[in-house]
Formats: structure tokens, C-alpha cells, sequence
């Protein structure tokens, strides 16, 4: 396996599940006024990833996360303020009680597991970093939030992550 193939895998535990891709995939939607891109854990980490969705007009980006306040609490409101955009993190709950007893080696798996695996920490920042939806913690339910497309645009007159400021190549 070459250089280029290591890092086209999926990252620590989605390598159970997820087979290995490249950047194909990294495509922003429209959605109302809003551009919207996503990214799954640790994915979110990824400078030029996230740069990938930025320069497609991203606008809205969704972190999907395994689920802990320690995954999102940071990173949500960073991507929030470098991309100028609003940041939807949504995570999961998880807990001793939340694997089947037929899962085979059960009792191995979760014999030093502590009672919580994942505490949620779902949450939304806007284009500066402010909290839109403050981190929740073990809760679950439906969460909702309501988001001004003008605050975007404010942000970005202001620094645009692709935009006027990015340097470029010339090419004469």
C-alpha cells in the first residue's frame, strides 16, 4: 500500500464498517439559501477536508460524531469561526446498557468500559463561534434551533475562508 492509500481510509472505529474512499464524496448540497456540506468524527479534524467543502460555498456544515461533549465542545466552535458558517454537530448517546447481550464476547468488549461510552454533546455554533445551541449532555430528543442566513453573509464581508483572502497561484 502506497502513501496515497493510507490516507484514504477511514479513521479509528468507522475502519469496522467503512471500506476505504477518496474525496469524491465531498460534495455540498443546497438547501434554501444555504450550502450544505458534512463530515463523519474525526473527519471534522481535517484541515484540508473541511477546506474541500469551504471551497465548494459551504455555508452550513454537519459534524456527525460518535458522541461525547469532548469530540464537539472545541472543534464545533473552531470550524465555526474559520469557515465563518453555522456548525450543526450532532452526536449519540451510548452506554453498557445500549449493547445487545447477543453480541458475541459482550462481556469482554465492556468489562473495563465505564457505564457511559458516549455522552452526546450535540450542539450549534454560529459564523463566529457563539453558540447557537449550547452542548447537550445525556439527553436525548429532538433539538432545534432557528439560523439567519444573514449572519453568514455579515461574517464573510468580514473574512472569507475561499474567498478574497485566499492566495492563489498565478498562472501568467
Amino acid at each position: 500500500m502506497g502513501d496515497q492509500e493510507k490516507y484514504r481510509k477511514p479513521t479509528y472505529e468507522e475502519r469496522l464498517s467503512w471500506s476505504p474512499g477518496d474525496g469524491n464524496g465531498l460534495q455540498v448540497h443546497s438547501l434554501k439559501e444555504f450550502t450544505v456540506g458534512g463530515l463523519n468524527c474525526w473527519e471534522n479534524w481535517m484541515p484540508l477536508t473541511r477546506a474541500a467543502l469551504y471551497g465548494q460555498g459551504e455555508n452550513l456544515h454537519i459534524a456527525v460524531w460518535p458522541g461525547t461533549l469532548d469530540n464537539t465542545k472545541n472543534i464545533t466552535r473552531f470550524i465555526a469561526r474559520e469557515s465563518r458558517s453555522y456548525v450543526i454537530s450532532v452526536s449519540s448517546l451510548m452506554s453498557k446498557n445500549d449493547f445487545p447481550t447477543t453480541t458475541p464476547h459482550v462481556s469482554k468488549i465492556l468489562e473495563n468500559a465505564p457505564e457511559v461510552l458516549a455522552n452526546g454533546g450535540s450542539c450549534i455554533a454560529g459564523p463566529v463561534g457563539e453558540w447557537v445551541l449550547d452542548p447537550i449532555i445525556d439527553s436525548e430528543g429532538i433539538f432545534t434551533a432557528s439560523l439567519d442566513f444573514s449572519r453568514v453573509l455579515e461574517e464573510r464581508q468580514n473574512f472569507d475562508p475561499s474567498g478574497q483572502w485566499k492566495r492563489r497561484k498565478n498562472l501568467n
